[in-house]
């Protein structure tokens, strides 16, 4: 290993400023908060607990009802994202490269455009006096709803608004895979008298099992961290129908001021991100080579 550093010494030369930012914005603090999870940590006093903040998370209902929410998200969101987004890289693929281009840009905006413009957006369209949604299903007769007013329709709110966000660089990725599918491939398939359903199910989508596989990981990542949109739309009501647990990790540090058990709330999300990473490269990864 140190003979493949000393051979590779120039491309570590130029990772280092990566590297750098690295270790004092991720790994530093991240080793901090793992330590900060061991104390009663509030503003100016610091005192050992051990693993008491542990102990009253399994006590607590609301973070109970906070990973649970989390764990609905991120369900309705990731295999949703992963299905949309493959069926549109099959269905713009192939059409020629400038129409691919407006399609690219036209489903990567929102991940380029702010979350907060996004949210604002969606509060809109949300609204229960005249918003877009009201108006629409107000045109066939029916009664406004309250869509963020019950936990049940504000969960299903989120998700839909999740959706949208993340959608854009699965499928730019999608199309990346999918162009680099050999033709070979799909012609002689198509010698031996295969339809279109079967070249997709026995040879796109298997050739698709990477990129799926990096979809899926980094989208259960990136939905578990979701915030800007609950903050913005719903502040984690009703009743905490939609708290998430990065919500909850804001509000008991900078609400209560209690940075100890929002250390330990971060060091078990940290956990479960990992487990299910893990359960996905166990799911997806076999026969996956990176």
């Amino acid at each position: 290993m140190i003979r493949r550093i000393i051979q590779a010494r120039w491309a570590y030369f130029f990772l280092l400023p990566a590297y750098f930012f690295f270790v004092i914005f991720t790994l530093l603090p991240l080793i901090q908060g793992v330590g900060f999870s061991l104390y009663d940590v509030k503003l100016n006093t610091r005192k050992f607990v051990g693993l008491q903040h542990y102990v009253a998370l399994y006590h607590d209902d609301a973070f109970w009802k906070a990973l649970v929410n989390t764990l609905l998200i991120t369900l309705g969101v990731v295999p949703a994202v992963v299905v949309i987004s493959i069926l549109v890289a099959v269905v713009v693929h192939p059409l020629n490269k400038h129409v691919q281009t407006f399609f690219r840009m036209s489903f990567y905006m929102p991940v380029v455009a702010s979350g907060v413009v996004l949210s604002m957006v969606w509060l809109w369209i949300y609204n229960p006096t005249y918003g877009l949604f009201n108006y629409l299903i107000g045109l066939i007769g029916l009664e406004p709803v309250a869509w963020l007013g019950t936990p049940g329709k504000a969960l299903v709110s989120i998700i839909i608004v999740v959706i949208t966000l993340v959608l854009g660089q699965p499928i730019i990725l999608f199309l990346a895979a999918l162009g680099g599918i050999p033709q070979d491939l799909q012609e002689a398939a198509m010698i031996d008298g295969a339809n279109s359903r079967q070249r997709f199910f026995r040879i796109t989508l298997p050739l698709l099992k990477p990129t799926t596989l990096f979809v899926m990981v980094t989208q259960t990542i990136a939905v578990f961290q979701v915030f800007v949109v609950i903050m913005l739309l719903t502040n984690g009501g009703p009743a905490n129908g939609t708290q998430t647990i990065v919500y909850r990790i804001y509000q008991t540090a900078f609400d209560f001021f209690n940075f100890g058990y929002a250390s330990a709330l971060g060091v078990v999300m940290l956990v479960i991100v990992s487990f299910l990473a893990w359960f996905n490269f166990r799911l997806l990864g076999q026969d996956t080579e990176f």
